[in-house]
């Protein structure tokens, strides 16, 4: 299989540098992190990918059974990884590829060799001692209506997800995001999304780990944050003057520069 196709890799930046893999999240596509990719692109080889069902990826080669599991998506990290003979690669994931990274790192060692999580969630679910920011019944809620109307669901809630309401334009751009996505193939991330829960993976990092937290955040509120700095042992948390669920896009210069200073330590 052309994985290089499969998954519309893209590489760009400092052929020698110390290889940098941006993971963009659910609904989304590797154009997320274009307001990141020059802040790398100088000392760094900066790896862009999609994942299968998202983007510019090969729609044939997406199945459901696999892509039920947040481990399907991190046999797609692995997989570009091993394509391009990434070795100790800084693995930065959004949102849900946050989580996805978590797996990724453990199924394959030698290939990545430090995290950045960007406003991630283990789960989203609260329960007691916990709190992720959603009821059951407010994920059963989101997922039914996004289950039978994915097009109005996007309309409504994408803005909502990335916050900035004197923006407007950073919620449309992650409307059409969303809307770009197969409705099929996005039900089923989203519900594997959703309903996934990773807090006792996070127990299993051992590669140096950065959280990005924002000041407020509909998706992963400041106690996830904390949560997950919390588990994994040696971790730093950085909370970023943003808010919204996408920093990279509604405040590129502290994303960027939290960034850059994380990867600049691992040298």
């Amino acid at each position: 299989m052309d994985i290089r196709r499969r998954n519309n890799i893209r590489v760009t930046g400092r052929p020698d540098g110390p290889a940098v893999v941006l993971a963009h999240g659910f609904g989304c596509d590797q154009n997320m992190w274009r307001l990141t990719v020059p802040a790398l692109a100088e000392h760094h080889r900066v790896v862009l990918f999609d994942y299968v069902g998202s983007g510019g990826s090969d729609p044939a080669a997406w199945e459901e059974r696999r892509y039920s599991s947040l481990s399907g998506y991190a046999q797609d990290v692995v997989d570009v990884c091993e394509e391009l003979d990434l070795r100790e690669a800084v693995l930065v994931g959004h949102s849900v590829s946050a989580m996805v990274g978590v797996l990724a790192a453990r199924a394959a060692p030698e290939r990545i060799g430090s995290l950045v999580m960007v406003a991630p969630s283990p789960c989203y679910i609260d329960s007691d001692g916990y709190r992720g920011g959603f009821s059951a019944e407010d994920i059963d809620e989101l997922l039914a209506s996004l289950e039978s109307n994915y097009l109005g669901w996007s309309a409504a809630m994408a803005p909502v997800i990335m916050g900035n309401p004197e923006r407007p334009e950073l919620g449309e751009e992650l409307t059409n995001s969303f809307c770009a996505t197969d409705p099929d193939m996005a039900r089923v991330f989203a519900r594997t999304t959703f309903l996934s829960d990773s807090r006792d993976d996070l127990k299993t990092v051992t590669v140096p780990t950065l959280v990005l937290e924002c000041v407020q955040d509909v998706i992963a509120p400041r106690e996830v944050g904390a949560y997950v700095h919390a588990e994994i042992p040696g971790s730093t948390l950085v909370t970023l003057p943003a808010t919204g669920h996408c920093p990279q896009l509604s405040a590129p210069e502290a994303t960027n520069a939290a960034l850059l200073d994380f990867v600049r330590g691992l040298r």
